[in-house]
């Protein structure tokens, strides 16, 4: 199974950017899909989540800013980041659900946001 996250980068408060997560080795349309955070000396938080079925959910800190998509055909799970914050710094990673339970990471992709 692998989880191959793309589109992070250096962007400016107020920006966007668009992560991309090509999954393969699982049947993708099945799974649960989710983005999760982390900043250097914490620990990873929850972004938010897609259902196999597109239903989504988002924390706090990001709805009405970031959206989660799937496009089943693509076998990809994307995160549309808008009014980006500084504090949106962190490495991003996607994750599969099995059974509610987290089941597989991906290696993580870099975001920055500068002020």
């Amino acid at each position: 199974v692998q989880l191959q996250a793309s589109g992070g980068g250096l962007v400016q408060t107020g920006g966007s950017l668009r992560l991309s997560c090509v999954v393969s080795g699982i049947i993708f349309s099945s799974n649960d899909m989710g983005w999760y955070r982390q900043v250097p000396g914490k620990q990873r938080e929850l972004v938010g989540g897609i259902s196999s079925g597109g239903t989504t959910n988002y924390v706090n800190a990001v709805k009405g800013r970031f959206t989660i998509s799937r496009d089943n055909a693509k076998n990809t799970v994307y995160l549309q980041m808008n009014s980006l914050k500084p504090e949106d710094t962190a490495v991003y990673y996607c994750v599969a659900y099995k059974i509610g339970q987290i089941a597989y990471w991906g290696q993580g992709t870099q975001v920055t946001v500068s002020s």
